[in-house]
């Protein structure tokens, strides 16, 4: 690649010695005008207005045309000394992240070539510095007779700088953005979604310039004394679709284009995860159904309870009323004498046991409770024992 300038990157005290080469290249179909009756080229010369003869490149300069119509002669050498350092350096101003540059303001690319084996370097010290910070630099150059505004940045083993256009050349949209007021509902963003699913990602190395291979081919047929091919007619305009409808399409024909591979299933997990349906409040009949259930569970639970109860009691009952005969058939001939006796006790207890309970209740106090309850029981034995003693003596008599 051949330079368009030489100078060197001022780095704080670091000196950079490089070249500037063009990044890109253009690879439109240029043409020439000519006469279109007899195809005779049609060229520009420079001709002085004031000697009406044309001139020579060698003898053609610079000047600024005065608000008066005057020219003011410019050289060479008038602009090698400009009062800028940036006249044969790029001079490193800032650091900022890459987030920072707006992509309107970047323009023409450009190589930073190392100039000789003493820049080799300082040259990998920045390009490392900058690829290890994430950022930028920003930069000032004069190029073509003017100062410009540069981004230098890491591109594989290379540093790249983009000219940049000063912040105040740069226009603000203003009358771009549609009218306030447009809503777009969110079933048209979740088809927009799928349509740039659907569409995916693709290598920009496969784009190629159609237009121009199609003039090529154009040219071609034409050098060949061959018809040019015929280009497809304009479609023909048709109804205005809504939008939703427009998308819908759009994602189907992207999906047929595509084969429907594996991007169709992306559109189609993107609407399902985005249409969630509303929750619904569980019914009030499920809720009773299982209460309900719940309940007769429990009702039965207590009836089987009741039963095994009754039954035990039952049982028991039927223990003690065998007990009951059995002990009343083997005491049958002693019940006569001791009939009179056990009656006595009876009386006797029982006498005990109210006046006992009448004198709780009229003495508040626990422990004349507990003497009066202790009498009772001291009563309760001695009638026991005089119960015994008259029976003893009846048996004697008999």
């Amino acid at each position: 690649m051949r330079s368009i300038w030489n100078g060197a990157i001022s780095f704080g005290l670091v000196s950079i010695p490089v070249k500037l080469m063009n990044a890109t290249e253009s690879h439109a179909v240029s043409f020439r005008q000519i006469h279109t009756e007899d195809g005779g080229r049609i060229r520009y010369r420079k001709v002085c207005e004031l000697e009406d003869r044309e001139v020579s490149q060698a003898e053609i300069g610079k000047a600024y045309e005065d608000a008066d119509g005057s020219m003011i002669p410019i050289t060479d050498e008038d602009l090698s000394h400009l009062p800028i350092p940036t006249a044969r350096t790029i001079e490193i101003v800032a650091f900022v992240p890459r987030e920072r540059i707006d992509p309107l303001q970047m323009g023409t690319a450009y190589y930073l070539a190392a100039s000789g084996a003493p820049a080799a370097k300082p040259y990998t010290l920045l390009r490392e510095a900058l690829g290890r910070s994430d950022r930028v630099a920003i930069a000032k150059f004069a190029l073509r007779g003017r100062e410009r505004l540069g981004m230098l940045r890491v591109s594989g083993d290379a540093i790249v700088m983009h000219g940049l256009l000063w912040p105040d050349e740069v226009r603000t949209p203003e009358g771009v953005a549609p009218d306030a007021g447009v809503t777009v509902r969110e079933q048209e963003l979740d088809l927009a979604d799928a349509l740039m699913d659907t569409l995916g990602e693709i290598d920009l190395d496969d784009l190629h310039d159609e237009y121009r291979e199609a003039l090529e081919e154009v040219i071609a047929a034409k050098a060949a004394g061959e018809a040019p091919p015929e280009a497809p007619g304009p479609a023909e305009p048709g109804k205005v679709l809504d939008l939703m409808a427009a998308l819908e399409s759009s994602v189907r024909a992207a999906r047929e284009s595509r084969g429907g591979e594996g991007t169709g299933t992306a559109e189609v997990r993107t609407l399902e995860r985005r249409e969630r349906p509303a929750r619904r409040t569980p019914k009030e009949t499920g809720g009773k159904k299982s209460t309900s259930t719940a309940a007769g569970k429990t009702a039965a639970g207590k009836t089987q309870a009741r039963k095994s109860t009754s039954a035990a009691r039952k049982s028991t009952a039927e223990t003690d009323e065998k007990t009951a005969k059995s002990a009343k058939s083997a005491k049958t001939a002693h019940a006569a004498p001791t009939a009179h006796a056990a009656k006595t006790a009876k009386s006797a207890k029982t006498a005990k046991t109210a006046q006992t309970a009448k004198t709780a209740q009229k003495t508040p106090d626990r422990s004349t409770a507990r003497k009066t309850a202790a009498k009772a029981t001291a009563g309760n034995t001695a009638g026991k024992g005089a119960a015994k003693k008259t029976a003893s003596s009846r048996r004697r008599g008999a």
